[in-house]
């Protein structure tokens, strides 16, 4: 089976890497010729891609846009594998199947990722013990499915969670752009100046995704706006509560109100801890 990877950043070059590991020829592709000739002196790909039309299977690990435009303007192999890694899926899923190409498109998302970016730092274990979301869709075809879920497992992956695109976007709107958002918003604060030997783990975990690439992310977050859009009504809706529990509490030096409101989330988190975390519409498959 040939495969290329096209978008040789972080996460092209850790699939890359991950299916070589495997045992796989990889082949790849980039728009800079520097992170191509970066990728093919250092291992990351067997050979640089002259055409697609050889190819089995091709993941496209580019930003939205460009991830449209790439695969409606490229020439495949006829009933070729072609999987997306973007971060939406309804937007990609609908041009491609709008288009009605001869390949068997794939959604996929790769849980994964650092706060750095760049082939340099592609590895070959990032995606191991993480989550692959595999979506379907009304044209998916059960044996492109099957085959992306092998090399999700080859790649390492902990489990494959499959779903629609559109339950996939309202998901990750809540479990990665709105995370997102909130940890942009939490360091624009004069605070954040004489931080040092202030801070722990709690610090650590809110700041860590606050500094991504601004660029990529407010592309991702227009494309899910209206799921992202309900997702942050219900956060100021939250720390609306908190903030009248708060200033209930400092009237009356009395800490009742703010026990009241803490504990709402509290049984929220331990409901969705008790019942793992499932729900309707996704089926998850542990891989180790």
């Amino acid at each position: 089976m040939r495969i290329c990877v096209v978008g040789l950043g972080l996460i092209g070059g850790s699939l890359c890497l991950s299916l070589k590991r495997a045992g796989y020829s990889v082949d790849g592709y980039n728009r800079s010729r520097a992170a191509t000739d970066y990728a093919l002196n250092h291992g990351v790909i067997d050979g640089v891609a002259d055409g697609f039309t050889g190819y089995d299977a091709v993941f496209v690990a580019l930003p939205p846009k460009p991830t449209v435009d790439f695969i409606l303007g490229t020439t495949f192999k006829k009933g070729a594998v072609v999987a997306d890694i973007c971060g939406v899926k309804k937007f990609i899923e609908d041009a491609v199947y709008g288009a009605r190409l001869d390949i068997n498109y794939i959604g996929t998302h790769p849980m994964a990722g650092k706060e750095v970016s760049g082939v340099g730092n592609a590895c070959a274990d990032l995606f191991d013990r993480a989550s692959m979301v595999i979506t379907r869709g009304i044209y998916t075809d059960e044996c492109a499915f099957g085959l992306i879920c092998k090399l999700t497992q080859d790649m390492g992956f902990k489990r494959i969670v499959e779903c629609s695109a559109e339950l996939h976007d309202r998901k990750i709107a809540y479990t990665s752009q709105l995370a997102h958002v909130v940890s942009n918003c939490y360091v624009n604060d004069p605070e954040i100046d004489g931080c040092l030997g202030f801070t722990g783990g709690s610090f650590q975990d809110m700041t860590r995704i606050a500094g991504v690439d601004e660029k990529i992310w407010s592309e991702l977050y227009l494309l899910n706006g209206e799921n992202l859009l309900q997702k942050t009504q219900t956060l100021y809706t939250s720390l609306g509560k908190f903030i009248e529990a708060l200033k209930a509490s400092l009237k009356l030096s009395d800490p009742k109100k703010l026990v009241e409101n803490l504990e709402v989330g509290a049984t929220a988190y331990r409901n969705g801890k008790a019942n793992g975390f499932t729900g309707d519409g996704i089926k998850v498959v542990e891989l180790k």
